[in-house]
């Protein structure tokens, strides 16, 4: 039985995957093995820095297999989570399938799913000895085993968003959804049989922040920009019933329209919300020290070459 890790800094940071490698397309060339591989250490040794509490995997964090991802995860304080990546010989977990936090009193139960389609066929080279079994299952297995466990249960997922979308329909249990894989940012994130699905575009170039403001325990949210829009409409319509010179059924529709978004505030009263901020990362941002030299001692040993100079 795994314990719950108390987390003291009132924040989880997390990731879906694929951060080790490019977009895999043949296998690494052998003059650019030693620079690539050092580069995986690079990032995890920078995860390290960040104060990582999980991360997913995606398909191309095997790009060099399943044994070299094994090495590099052990160098993490943080676990790489996947719930149906398999070992073909053992037919045992190759990763730990689930993570248990508790923040303020709230446990959280994490696990993360790799969709078996993202890969070129069984003589894709990440899928050497490596069994990747069907999401959906999995993942109604990972909320029976987490439900009694957990208040809050979150997927960090590698599926894609249709996926995302068929696993809330049709598995409940999972409180958000965090997706990747498709490159997409959603500010406004769809809310389906009571999941949240939220995505953010890959390889560090922005990042999600969800903030969650608890009034009850129940394990369903909504998202405060709804209340906001539904009281700029009010504050909007009350201007309008003021002041404006309408026909008499044109100031009835605007009270009406009133009052029906007065009634969907009413029913927001002492409900869970969450609010998500999608912040691009950019160069003017201040770096961490640490980091910069992890950084700038791998770019002295490999440098880019073949760039041509910019223009004056």
């Amino acid at each position: 039985m795994k314990e719950i890790q108390e987390n003291k800094k009132g924040i989880l940071v997390l990731d879906v995957g694929d951060l080790l490698f490019k977009k895999f397309s043949n296998p690494i060339p052998e003059n650019e093995l030693n620079g690539v591989t050092q580069k995986a250490h690079l990032i995890i040794d920078s995860l390290n820095w960040m104060g990582y509490d999980a991360m997913g995997i995606g398909e191309d964090d095997l790009s060099l297999g399943k044994e070299f991802l094994l090495k590099v995860s052990k160098k993490a304080n943080f676990p790489l989570l996947s719930s149906n990546l398999f070992d073909e010989e053992t037919e045992k977990p190759l990763f730990q399938p689930y993570l248990l936090k508790e923040i303020n009193g709230l446990r959280i139960g994490i696990f993360s799913l790799l969709s078996p389609d993202f890969f070129l066929g069984p003589s894709d080279l990440r899928r050497k000895r490596v069994i990747v079994r069907p999401p959906i299952e999995t993942a109604q297995n990972m909320v029976r085993e987490l439900q009694p466990k957990t208040d809050l249960i979150i997927l960090l997922s590698h599926l894609g968003y249709p996926k995302d979308i068929e696993l809330a329909q049709t598995g409940p249990g999972i409180h958000f959804i965090f997706g990747g894989h498709l490159g997409m940012n959603l500010s406004h994130p769809p809310i389906i049989k009571n999941t949240v699905i939220l995505q953010t575009a890959p390889k560090g170039m922005y990042a999600g922040r969800l903030d969650l403001i608890l009034y009850n325990n129940e394990p369903t949210f909504y998202n405060s920009a709804t209340k906001r829009d539904l009281e700029n409409r009010v504050n909007i319509l009350q201007h309008q019933l003021a002041s404006a010179e309408a026909p008499d059924a044109q100031k009835s529709q605007w009270h009406r329209a009133k009052e029906e978004s007065e009634r969907t505030l009413k029913k927001l009263i002492g409900k869970n919300e969450f609010t998500i901020t999608i912040l691009p990362l950019q160069e003017h941002m201040k770096e961490h020290p640490d980091i910069k030299i992890l950084v700038d001692t791998y770019k002295a040993q490999f440098p880019v070459t073949g760039t041509s100079s910019p223009p004056k």
